[in-house]
């Protein structure tokens, strides 16, 4: 996490994140088939404790209205994928077109995401906060929305607060549900 999140995957040798972690390359093999595959395992790790953290937020929140539902959700997955800044790189930068394999594995990860939108969607149709349509696309386009506007906050020096980003994405996030 350290070089990744850091310098970057690229900079990264298997070498030197052996190095770094004070094992040797053969521990490193016996643990994962390449640097692709700990890049994976280091993603795996953020999402789903930022999946598990949405979920537990979204737990009591049962009756509140959507607006709310989605402070709460975006809240905790944007808190926790942002908490450390090699998290936020790992997450939203060093993921990126790294090859095939990651690509597949990234775009697993949004589609997860998606159903998990387009289910709150739904969710408020049934509420009758929203007019039935096919939210997929407007979720896909909610995913790129929060992966840039964090990335940005996260290279912005603190010029904008975290909470800055999460009003404007659950602004988006209202509006791309609600929006006839």
């Amino acid at each position: 996490m350290k070089l990744f999140g850091t310098e970057g995957y690229a900079a990264a040798s298997i070498e030197r994140l052996c190095t770094d972690a004070g094992v040797s390359t053969r521990n490193f093999y016996e643990e994962f088939g390449s640097r692709e595959d700990l890049l994976m395992a280091l993603h795996d790790r953020i999402i789903e404790q930022a999946f598990q953290a949405v979920l537990g937020a979204l737990e009591d929140a049962d009756d509140t209205p959507l607006r709310e539902r989605f402070t709460c959700a975006v809240r905790a997955f944007v808190t926790t994928t942002a908490s450390d800044p090699r998290w936020a790189r790992l997450s939203y930068v060093e993921i990126i077109g790294v090859s095939n394999a990651v690509e597949r594995h990234r775009i697993a990860w949004r589609e997860r995401w998606t159903q998990f939108l387009v289910s709150e969607a739904k969710r408020a149709v049934e509420r009758g906060e929203a007019e039935d349509r096919d939210f997929h696309l407007g979720a896909v386009a909610l995913i790129g929305a929060v992966n840039e506007l964090v990335h940005h906050w996260s290279l912005s020096d603190g010029e904008r607060s975290l909470d800055d980003v999460i009003t404007e994405i659950v602004r988006v996030a209202t509006a791309a549900v609600t929006a006839p």
